[in-house]
């Protein structure tokens, strides 16, 4: 390491061997040459500075303002029982088609409705759902010849969350759910399922949708279903469960998360649901993906029937449908509504719903 220039020396201020000034440390080098010294420069800038104020600090930090809660309509009055309901003397042929439970069912959810609107704040329709549950009737009955159990996890009254498979690429599975639940609850119950978000851009069928009871899927209509204490019906699985193909059958895909959370800030039971059937439907043999993601649709898939039948490839097969409720799932009571804050909590449950699910559908389709 090579020598400084500048050295300590026994006197004063001399030179170094390059002619350059050296001086000693213990002398002030700004007073032996009569320069101003800058530290009292700076000392002597800042006592001329003008004094600057300070803010008070508050004590207690400022309270931030709660959350505005939106003004809901009165909740509907309470479903008659179906010994309660008068049916008219004059039966239409829409009527001829339904069985006398089922006329006594639609007429007792036309409570859903309250004042002159013919639709709910959600669209609901009582009189499109008259016309169109024969149909749907007939399908249930004859096509799908569905049976069900476990309908006594049904809660008659209050709020809950029903969780179910998903498959069949066209929502039958959701249809059926719902004229079961229907059919199998006194007082009769609707179940409102809710649509992925790409189905409410259909034309029509966003409006059909709404008209039988079904809900878009967004977080404040999640919310006000629950607030009015009604059944909600959700399928966690997404579009993935509608376009698993044949060799996934009945292997419930990853479950979204956003249900459990409503259900711990509703307080809500979770009840697990299994559709055995759904799967065979429509057997899907290999998915397209790029094809559907140009076409901006959920699944471009190729069955045993479709392109090669046109649009009525996608029909489904006359497959039996058997539906199950299992018991529910109180994870409200025991984590209350603040669960809801705890990611890791909600994936957690969320995955418990998802194995009850899978134990349920497994268990039925033996």
């Amino acid at each position: 390491m090579s020598e400084s220039p500048l050295r300590a020396v026994p006197r004063g201020l001399v030179g170094a061997e390059d002619g350059s000034p050296v001086f000693k440390l213990d002398r002030d080098p700004f007073l032996e040459n009569g320069l101003p010294d800058p530290l009292e420069r700076r000392l002597d800038a800042l006592e001329r500075r003008a004094p600057v104020r300070l803010r008070p600090v508050r004590s207690e930090p400022k309270s931030r303002p709660g959350p505005r809660r939106r003004v809901l309509p009165p909740r509907p009055s309470a479903t008659p029982t179906l010994s309660e309901i008068e049916l008219s003397d004059e039966i239409g042929l829409l009527d001829r088609l339904l069985p006398e439970r089922a006329r006594r069912a639609l007429a007792s959810i036309a409570h859903l409705v309250e004042g002159e609107s013919p639709y709910d704040r959600f669209g609901f329709s009582p009189g499109v759902a008259r016309r169109a549950m024969p149909v749907f009737h007939a399908l249930y009955k004859y096509y799908f010849r569905v049976e069900s159990h476990g309908h006594e996890h049904l809660p008659e009254r209050g709020r809950a969350v029903l969780a179910a498979n998903h498959a069949g690429l066209l929502p039958f599975d959701g249809a059926m759910s719902v004229v079961d639940i229907l059919l199998h609850t006194d007082p009769p119950r609707l179940a409102r399922a809710i649509v992925d978000r790409w189905a409410g851009e259909l034309p029509f069928v966003n409006v059909f949708y709404a008209r039988v009871g079904q809900v878009i899927g967004t977080r404040e209509n999640f919310a006000d279903l629950l607030d009015d204490d009604q059944l909600v019906l959700v399928f966690p699985e997404g579009v993935d469960g509608i376009r698993k193909t044949i060799s996934h059958r009945y292997r419930l895909q990853n479950f979204r998360v956003g249900f459990v959370e409503q259900a711990l800030r509703a307080g809500a039971p979770i009840i697990p649901m299994a559709v055995v059937g759904s799967d065979d439907q429509t057997p899907i043999l290999y998915d397209v993906k790029p094809l559907a993601r140009a076409l901006g649709l959920p699944a471009a898939p190729i069955t045993p029937t479709f392109p090669w039948f046109g649009p009525l490839g996608l029909l489904p097969y006359p497959v039996r449908y058997k539906i199950a409720y299992g018991e529910p799932l109180p994870f409200h009571e025991r984590f209350g509504p603040e669960g809801a804050e705890d990611a890791r909590l909600v994936h957690y449950l969320a995955r418990q719903v998802r194995r009850a699910v899978q134990q349920l559908v497994d268990r039925n389709r033996a």
